[in-house]
């Protein structure tokens, strides 16, 4: 029987971490109610999915929570706000909101001041004119980042060829 390769590598760490004298670093994070008072109540938005939660997405919550009472008041309720709008989101939506916010970090200065502009000209818009966009968007068929696809006569000479 195979060990599949994840497997292995654990397995092999393992015995070089027990070998070597060294402790295996402890990647679990905290339960829900393992929580303190103080994090459980800055981190409320996340209290269903915590438990269910990667140990490194939990770390990343846990340093926020960190750093909530150095924000100002202003600061402290748009988190609020962005944490209740993250749990709302389906599985599916935060994995396109992960990537679309890294394909952000590639954009130009010049690109990401442009697209500021259209969010905030979009903002400002009314709820019926914002209302009409989001159904037009959702009619619209999603930008492919496939190449065009040949003519079938170009496909049908490949084929052919030897």
């Amino acid at each position: 029987m195979a060990f599949p390769l994840r497997a292995l590598c654990t397995l092999i760490l393992c015995c070089l971490a027990a070998g070597s004298g060294a402790a295996v670093p402890e990647l679990a994070q905290p339960a829900w109610a393992q929580l303190s008072e103080q994090q459980r109540r800055i981190l409320a938005p996340l209290a269903p999915e915590w438990d269910a939660m990667e140990a490194y997405r939990r770390k990343k919550w846990l340093g926020i929570a960190s750093r909530y009472h150095a924000m100002k008041p202003d600061e402290q309720q748009r988190m609020q706000s962005r944490m209740r709008d993250w749990a709302k989101l389906a599985p599916e939506e935060r994995r396109q909101a992960r990537e679309k916010y890294k394909t952000l970090q590639n954009v130009s200065p010049e690109q990401r001041a442009s697209l500021r502009s259209n969010w905030e000209d979009y903002k400002a818009l009314p709820d019926a004119e914002k209302k009409r966009l989001q159904a037009e968007a959702v009619r619209r068929p999603p930008k492919s980042t496939l190449p065009p696809a040949r003519p079938a006569h170009q496909q049908l000479r490949q084929q052919i060829r030897p």
